[in-house]
């Protein structure tokens, strides 16, 4: 496994997480006995962030689980804003339903139970986040979907494009997955419509190590930053709207 992050530093960053929903770790003890991968405490506060700064309203999940980055996203958007969920698990939906009845959310988000990438095309409408966290191998779809249903200055965040490393020269499994998330971040693809520039930036993730890969559409101002999670990087590229 290639660890970007000493466990240590991780361990000790953990430690900021103050004032937390006992929920959170009802949700986040669910997916360690059940090996269900999720952002994680860390990351969540940062997806929290990220929609906070950028007035966020309107949130489009593709790929949901059983409610987790919701929750987060639920929390950044208020009272007056929405999200909206895909998942193909029913029981995922209903394990949803539980945990944010009980976080007091479930009337500002809407479950639909079909494929991600068909629900936001059917859907449409411009979005202020769109959180991609499907299965790999649909990655390259998404950049379009997600580019032409994106507010200018709004974000485009997808999880674990690092894949665990495996994108790494000697390091590639030769699996369609990986095959995928190379095509997804190489220039041609993603980056050609979302970044221009580059910093990084360390920081660790929660009940599993995942990564993030965060884009957002506007017109003439970029910047391009990565912060580490765990075992994979959060990218984020922000195209900022230019009122010039």
């Amino acid at each position: 496994m290639y660890t970007v992050i000493d466990p240590d530093i991780a361990e000790y960053l953990s430690h900021w997480m103050r004032h937390r929903d006992p929920l959170l770790d009802e949700m986040e003890s669910y997916a360690r006995e059940n090996d269900f991968p999720i952002i994680g405490p860390l990351a969540g506060a940062y997806l929290y962030q990220l929609a906070c700064m950028s007035n966020a309203k309107r949130v489009f999940e593709l790929g949901s689980g059983y409610g987790y980055s919701a929750y987060y996203f639920l929390k950044a958007v208020g009272p007056t804003g929405m999200v909206h969920c895909t998942e193909l698990s029913e029981k995922n939906i209903d394990l949803a339903r539980d945990f944010l009845t009980r976080a007091d959310l479930w009337d500002r988000v809407t479950f639909h139970q079909e494929d991600a990438l068909s629900a936001l095309e059917r859907i449409g409408g411009s979005w202020d986040v769109i959180f991609n966290d499907i299965h790999k191998h649909q990655y390259p779809a998404s950049i379009e979907l997600a580019y032409h249903h994106l507010r200018p200055g709004g974000l485009f965040i997808s999880d674990n494009v690092l894949w665990s490393g495996r994108v790494l020269d000697g390091k590639d499994d030769g699996s369609p997955d990986t095959a995928a998330i190379k095509e997804f971040t190489r220039p041609k693809g993603s980056s050609r419509l979302f970044f221009q520039y580059g910093t990084v930036l360390p920081s660790p993730c929660g009940a599993r190590p995942r990564g993030s890969f965060v884009r957002s559409t506007g017109e003439t101002l970029s910047f391009y930053s990565q912060i580490a999670f765990g075992n994979d990087i959060l990218a984020a590229y922000v195209w900022l709207h230019s009122s010039s």
